[in-house]
Formats: C-alpha cells, sequence, structure tokens
C-alpha cells in the first residue's frame, strides 16, 4: 500500500485508531483523526499524535472533515452505519477497517481466528504454537487482542507469520481481507444491537473467509450447525477442514477415544489426549482442535507443538483462577460477556458457584443462562444496567430470590458480598454475561479491578505459584 501523499482520515480513537494513525504516518499520510467524544471525555494521551503532526478533530462529525480526502480508516467501535461514514461511500472516497490496512502491509500470512467465544484463549494457544515453526521474533499476535493488527504486521514484516483474533465489528468495513487459513469457532446470538439481526453477524463472521481461495484452508466447527452450514459459502479452490467434539469425522479434526487427532489426506497425526491439554473444559478441547488445525495448515511440525498444548494454561479474564481466600478459590471470568460463554463458564464447575453477573446489557435472551444459574449456582450477585432485567429472569426461572444480591453499580461491594457468602467448597466466578461499557472502559479494566479488590480482602489470601513467579504477587 503506497500511502505517500495521501490524505487520510480516522474515524475513531482507541487502540485501532491510534495504530492507524501511526501506520498511516510512517507511510507518509497526512493524518486526520475524528472522534465523536469531547477530547476530555477519552482515556487517552494525545500528545504522541500531535507530536507527529496529525489533525485532531473532537465532537460533532459532519461531511466537512471528507474535503480533500483520499481514504477512511474507520476504528472498530464505530458502525459503518453513522452519516460520516455513509458520506465517505457516497463520494467515492474508499473506507477500510484497521484490519484492511494491516492485511495490505503484511509481507507474512495472516491466521485468522473468528467466533463468537473463545477467539482470545485460541489465537493466544495459537501464536505459541505458530513459534515452534517461526520462532517468537517472528510470530505476532494481534486483532482484536491486545495489539491492533497493522502495528504487528508492521512489526513482523517478511518470514514470520500472524495470529489475528477477528471480531464482527472489524470486520463491518472490511471487504478484501485474506488469511492463509482462517478458523471460526461457533455463532451464537451477540452484537444483536450494532448489526441489527443474527443473519447480519453472522454475516460478518462470515466476511473472514470470503476472499480465500486455492492453497488456503477455513477450519470450521462441525458442532455448531451455524458454523457447519458456512462450508456452502467457502470461495472455490479453499478446502474446509472441519473439527469436532462429538463426531468420528473421516476428515477433519476429532477425538479418536481421547486423543486430539487431525484426519487429513489419508494421515491420522495424534497430538495430545484431554487429560494433556494445559486448557481443561470441553469448550477448550475445541479451541485447542481449532489451533491446532491452524498451526498445522501453517506448516507447524505436530511434535513440536504438544509441548505448547499440555503447558498452555489459558489466558487473564477467561476462566483464570487467580486467588484463594480463606480457602475460597476466585475465578476471573470478565471476557464472558454474553450468556454463551457465560454458560460455558457455569460448566467448568460441578455445581456450587458464588456468580458474579450483570453489566452493559446485550439485551439476549437469558433463559439458557438462568437454567444453568439455577443448576449451578448457589448466590447470584448482580451489578451494572442489566441487574433488574438479570433479578426477574432468574426469579422466574425458579432462583430462590433471598439468593440475589444487588450490589448496583459497584465491584467493591460485590466484592463484599461474595466474601461474605462463600464458604469452603464454594467457588467465587465473575461471569457478567454481559458488556463492561456501563462501568468500565473494557473488560480488561473490569477483570482486573475484580482482581484487585479480591486480593485486597482481609484474612488469608494465596496466589496461584505461576502468578507469584511472574509478578511478585501483583494480580
Amino acid at each position: 500500500m503506497d500511502l505517500t501523499g495521501k490524505h487520510v482520515l480516522i474515524v475513531g480513537a482507541g487502540v485501532s485508531g491510534f495504530a492507524a494513525a501511526e501506520i498511516a504516518h510512517k507511510y507518509g499520510a497526512a493524518v486526520t483523526l475524528s472522534d465523536a467524544k469531547a477530547e476530555k471525555d477519552l482515556p487517552f494521551d494525545f500528545a504522541p499524535l500531535r507530536q507527529m503532526g496529525a489533525e485532531l478533530v473532537f465532537g460533532p462529525q459532519d461531511a466537512s472533515l471528507l474535503a480533500g480526502k483520499d481514504m477512511v480508516i474507520v476504528a472498530p467501535a464505530v458502525p459503518v452505519r453513522i452519516p460520516l461514514v455513509q458520506a465517505a461511500y457516497a463520494k467515492g472516497i474508499r473506507v477500510l477497517s484497521e484490519v484492511e490496512l494491516a492485511q495490505e502491509l503484511a509481507q507474512s500470512p495472516i491466521y485468522a481466528i473468528t467466533g463468537t467465544n473463545g477467539k482470545t484463549t485460541t489465537t493466544t494457544l495459537l501464536g505459541r504454537l505458530l513459534a515452534t515453526k517461526f520462532g517468537q521474533a517472528k510470530t505476532g499476535v494481534g486483532g482484536n487482542i491486545g495489539t491492533a493488527l497493522s502495528l504487528v504486521a508492521d512489526k513482523i514484516g517478511a518470514d514470520g507469520a500472524i495470529a489475528a483474533e477477528i471480531s464482527s465489528f472489524q470486520m463491518e468495513a472490511t471487504l478484501h481481507f485474506h488469511p492463509h487459513v482462517a478458523a471460526v469457532l461457533n455463532v451464537t446470538p451477540d452484537h444483536i444491537i450494532r448489526h441489527g439481526s443474527m443473519e447480519a453477524y453472522q454475516a460478518m463472521k462470515e466476511r473472514v473467509f470470503a476472499q480465500m481461495g486455492a492453497g488456503d484452508v477455513v477450519v470450521l466447527n462441525y458442532d455448531d450447525a451455524r458454523v457447519r452450514g458456512m462450508q456452502a459459502r467457502v470461495p472455490a479452490g479453499a478446502r474446509v477442514c472441519y473439527f469436532s467434539r462429538t463426531q468420528a469425522l473421516d476428515e477433519g479434526m476429532v477425538l479418536d477415544g481421547d486423543m486430539l487427532t487431525l484426519r487429513w489426506d489419508g494421515q491420522s497425526i495424534p497430538f495430545v489426549t484431554v487429560d494433556e491439554l494445559g486448557i481443561k473444559g470441553p469448550h477448550n478441547v475445541e479451541n485447542a482442535m481449532a489451533a491446532i488445525a491452524v498451526a498445522y495448515f501453517a506448516g507447524c511440525d505436530p511434535q513440536a507443538m504438544q509441548p505448547v498444548l499440555k503447558k498452555f494454561v489459558g489466558v487473564e479474564h477467561r476462566i483464570e483462577y487467580f486467588a484463594k481466600v480463606d480457602g475460597v478459590k476466585y475465578y476471573n471470568d470478565s471476557k464472558a460477556t454474553n450468556t454463551d460463554s457465560a454458560i460455558k463458564a457455569l460448566e467448568t464447575f460441578p455445581g456450587h458457584i458464588v456468580l458474579i453477573a450483570g453489566g452493559d446489557d446485550k439485551k439476549t435472551d437469558l433463559t439458557a443462562f438462568m437454567q444453568k444459574v439455577v443448576e449451578r449456582v448457589d448466590a447470584l450477585i448482580l451489578i451494572g444496567d442489566a441487574s433488574l432485567r438479570f433479578r426477574d429472569a432468574a426469579a422466574e426461572a425458579g432462583f430462590p430470590e433471598d439468593q440475589i444480591y444487588a450490589a448496583g453499580y459497584s465491584m467493591p461491594q460485590a466484592v463484599q458480598f461474595a466474601h461474605a457468602i462463600a464458604m469452603a467448597g464454594q467457588v467465587v466466578l465473575l461471569s457478567p454475561a454481559c458488556a463492561s461499557f456501563d462501568m468500565y472502559t473494557d473488560m480488561a479494566h473490569r477483570g482486573r479491578d475484580f482482581k484487585r479488590l479480591v486480593c485486597a480482602l482481609p484474612g488469608k489470601v494465596e496466589l496461584p505459584e505461576d502468578l507469584v513467579e511472574k509478578d511478585g504477587g501483583h494480580a
């Protein structure tokens, strides 16, 4: 991509907006960054952008921002339906996402992971598997996880590999994204308010493989009916590799007994058993299957992958065991921003859960989630905007109303409730089934605040040995 002398408008501040501004400037563009919020309402330091000469425009966004612009780059948080972006389309100005910018910059192949749940765990594991072939220095991990994908692509350069977590938001303004291998983990109701319908949400997920072709591989979850049906829309020339935890497929990633096994091109390649996997739970068996398949098609050696699969124990904010207080284990599952993900967390434990849930309500159906709450949860602590709706749904499902606690918009109050309620034999689980934006900047902010508060509780606080070794005991 030649940006020399181009005038680029970036819509939306944040991680992706900053990255797009930095990359566009590096490659010779004149940069304007616009955000609909006032600068004082944004939790960012804009000094670096000013120092590099970017024009910053905050507040109302009208079509005058498009004057003289050659390109508009849209941050994931910005819907393409806003008038400014629609005006750009109408004027014939190219509109693209930061992910598409990364694609055009990338000199190394991109290996993409998408789906409603499990993306971060799978992408992180994939990055470690890719490093067995490409080396740590030449393996990048980014996208909807940590570092913006354009920065990763620029850093890795040629002769490497990029593991990319891709969200539906990132695909809205993306038309030409072309990974070498792409996996779709699952599709369940989420982000319907943003996309308008389940069908539109699924269509965004399918864009991840829409430009693939000969020599490319699409990895699909056979056990998810929506994902299984995507085979019909995989472009000609690209191969489909299914993975299944429940079916003995003739070809694909399967369980042969309890051995994760790839059956492909007449071979049967064993990796590790379910018990040997470092990540636990049925959903993580599926995540590992997807990561293994993608890494194999990237050229990774199965034997070299085995130690990684055994040692990898998961990621922060995803059913993360981080402390024991007075004999009660505490788990941070802040990344469970929808009911399906929270259900998977509840299924990880045999029961006796003190659950903290709620937050920025996505208005998804609560029936299945509350059925699982009734089965597994001893006490329900509710926070945020969703509290009243969650309380009503829990009561309607038959959960004892005297075991529902309202903590309002206070995570400290929620933690105090949990500490007072939980006894030996129970676990405390933060698995909100909601977004975080009513109380926090993002789910990571929520998760870290929860951990901070728990680790400051009175009583005997014990941390897992790996945490103590990693950061001196600070959760």
